[in-house]
């Protein structure tokens, strides 16, 4: 995209949009033009442009609000790819302190600059998400996590969040496009309502194994209709050797999944000899609970609305020179931050 290609002042007010013929989230296109920028930086970008100075060559760092771990790397670079910049930054998934540079962007300031919002906003969400499936894989340790966050969030973002998330920490992600944007395949069974549309756990049970390649784990909901340590049993006399787990999904109407029902449930399929058969829990899972239920005997959790949901860790950009000269607002200091963590990134 060239430097005319940027959304001006003049356009957005010729721009006719209809919302009852898209989705309000934005394309590729209209982000690379700049129309998720906030006004300001287009304003600011034509105004430079009119006195000669859209080309200054410039620095700026980016750096965070909070620590965490950084994510949001590969969009930044697909958002600023082409353009004749250099930068520097974290690998995508290293921890990051308070107020640590994540990123260093040299160039023409016309030619980012109108991404300042975009840039940021990617940033602050990817590493939120990322920090949250962080601590949700430090409170399971070995134990698996996948992330069920998509039904949290607004579908546009869903991927981005799914995948920040296993880059973050988790073991895997639900959501089919995020999943594929890391070369994965997305992980899941079947919900509540195939149960009840079937009428009876074993039936739809039988069914799954059937329907499902050899080679895929069958792991069954028994929270549907009976008692889930009974329903747990059920299942596994009928599917016996090839049943690789059970899901414990209790509503919260019933008291949610607690370390006492993962107890009970396992303890229940060791003594009819099923102790190769794993617990899976999901349900309002959080770092709190999460380690409980790993000592009351759970082998895998569904994290949602915990990642989806995670607070962004803002990001904030400054010019730290112009023309090669430092330079900066008050209170910050002029000049290039030394931190030797940062990777060129082209």
């Amino acid at each position: 995209m060239k430097l005319q290609d940027f959304i001006t002042l003049k356009e957005i007010g010729q721009i006719e949009i209809d919302p009852k013929q898209r989705f309000f989230s934005a394309s590729d296109s209209e982000i690379l033009r700049g129309l998720t920028s906030d006004i300001y930086f287009v304003r600011s970008r034509d105004l430079l442009d009119s006195m000669g100075l859209v080309e200054t060559e410039v620095t700026a760092e980016i750096f965070s609000s909070g620590a965490g771990v950084f994510g949001g790397l590969h969009e930044t670079l697909y958002l600023l790819k082409g353009r004749n910049l250099d930068l520097w930054a974290l690998p995508e998934g290293e921890t990051m302190e308070a107020r640590e540079v994540v990123m260093r962007i040299k160039g023409r300031y016309g030619d980012f600059g109108i991404y300042e919002t975009p840039l940021l906003g990617i940033l602050a969400s990817s590493s939120g998400w990322c920090t949250a499936a962080r601590s949700c894989k430090e409170a399971a340790g070995k134990k698996m996590v996948v992330c069920y966050g998509s039904r949290h969030l607004h579908p546009a973002v869903a991927p981005v969040m799914e995948r920040s998330a296993v880059i973050g920490g988790a073991d895997a992600c639900s959501c089919i496009l995020g999943a594929l944007l890391l070369g994965r395949a997305p992980v899941g069974t079947v919900p509540h309502a195939a149960f009840l549309i079937v009428g009876d756990t074993v039936e739809l049970a039988e069914a799954y194994d059937r329907f499902i390649p050899e080679d895929a784990p069958r792991i069954i909901l028994v929270d549907t209709f009976k008692d889930e340590p009974e329903e747990a049993l059920r299942v596994a006399e009928a599917l016996g050797k090839k049943l690789n787990g059970i899901r414990l999904d209790t509503p919260g109407e019933r008291g949610g999944v607690t370390p006492g029902l993962v107890r009970e449930t396992r303890a229940r399929l060791d003594k009819d000899g099923f102790e190769h058969v794993q617990i899976v829990v999901s349900g309002g899972l959080n770092p709190d609970r999460i380690p409980r239920l790993v000592e009351a005997g759970a082998d895998a959790f569904g994290v949602g609305s915990y990642i989806a949901r995670a607070p962004a860790i803002d990001m904030t950009l400054d010019l730290k020179e112009i023309k090669g000269q430092a330079i900066a607002k008050r209170g910050r200091i002029p000049g290039i931050t030394d931190n030797k963590r940062l990777v060129k990134m082209n």
